[in-house]
């Protein structure tokens, strides 16, 4: 398949993030690549986790029964299974190559264990924003197979797996109207340049969860996440060698954000509401 696209302007390297290794849930050793500090540059999205072992003591107890308030989780599992079920009566499992995607809205409650006891489990974990006006609205689910997920294969060797929006052509398993989300899985092969269009004005990052890539001459190794300038069209990246590359990108809400933990509102009078409501059983 060959689908050229034309990038006038590319946006460059704003900024490379290293990440820094902790743990959630119930011990699941992880490394949150960004979080309260990067919100407002990177609106609107709120965190990246990335998690990845082969040894059983670092996810096996999984992340237990914990609510969340007023935004969206993706959960796009490389390797390894793990159950969801919530408060809503929503429960799946997420293998290989799927995505779990949830809006939490009003609130819910739920949990991700792993049903697997030794082996590589692997995935990210992606926290986007709602708009106020959708804060409060009902939860929503659902789990998305690898099979799922459109997924193209082009001339020059680069395999794309859409997640959410429009690449190319195709349209990807979720889209939002609002925040408009871009999440692309694309596997690139050395020396190999790939092209993206990205509409003005949309916040974008990338992190390269194999391998080594190049934009503008700058470099963006394994595990960093490349906060992408917002002057440009679209991007342009060259694999220097095997890689695969998480692409992200999203149009700003420009909302105020408060958090507390799990809950993410516009004000801390929101926030308290939550707090209320949770202890008091209301939340699900």
């Amino acid at each position: 398949m060959n689908a050229a696209v034309i990038v006038r302007q590319s946006r460059s390297i704003e900024r490379i993030v290293t990440g820094r290794p902790t743990s959630d849930g119930a011990g699941v050793k992880l490394t949150r690549i960004f979080e309260h500090n990067l919100q407002k540059r990177l609106d609107p999205f709120l965190m990246l986790d990335l998690f990845g072992s082969e040894n059983p003591d670092d996810y096996i107890a999984g992340f237990p029964d914990h609510p969340h308030r007023g935004f969206e989780t993706i959960t796009y599992m490389l390797a390894g299974r793990m159950r969801h079920r919530d408060s809503a009566g929503h429960e799946g499992i997420l293998e290989n190559g799927g995505v779990q995607w949830m809006i939490a809205g009003r609130g819910v409650i739920h949990s991700e264990i792993p049903q697997q006891i030794e082996g590589r489990m692997a995935g990210f974990q992606l926290w986007l924003n709602l708009p106020a006006a959708d804060k409060m609205r009902e939860p929503w689910y659902r789990d998305f197979q690898a099979t799922d997920l459109p997924h193209a294969r082009y001339d020059d060797g680069v395999e794309m797996t859409i997640i959410a929006g429009q690449s190319r052509g195709l349209r990807g398993a979720v889209e939002r109207p609002v925040t408009e989300p871009l999440i692309l899985d694309l596997q690139l092969p050395s020396e190999v340049t790939f092209a993206q269009e990205i509409p003005t004005g949309h916040h974008a990052f990338l992190i390269p969860y194999q391998g080594t890539v190049q934009i503008a001459g700058q470099r963006v190794n394994e595990g960093q996440l490349a906060i992408l300038s917002d002057a440009g069209d679209g991007l342009q990246m060259a694999a220097q060698q095997d890689s695969r590359v998480l692409l992200v990108a999203g149009k700003p809400l420009g909302e105020p954000i408060a958090q507390y933990g799990p809950f993410v509102m516009n004000d801390e009078a929101q926030l308290r509401q939550a707090m209320e409501d949770y202890r008091a059983g209301r939340l699900a």
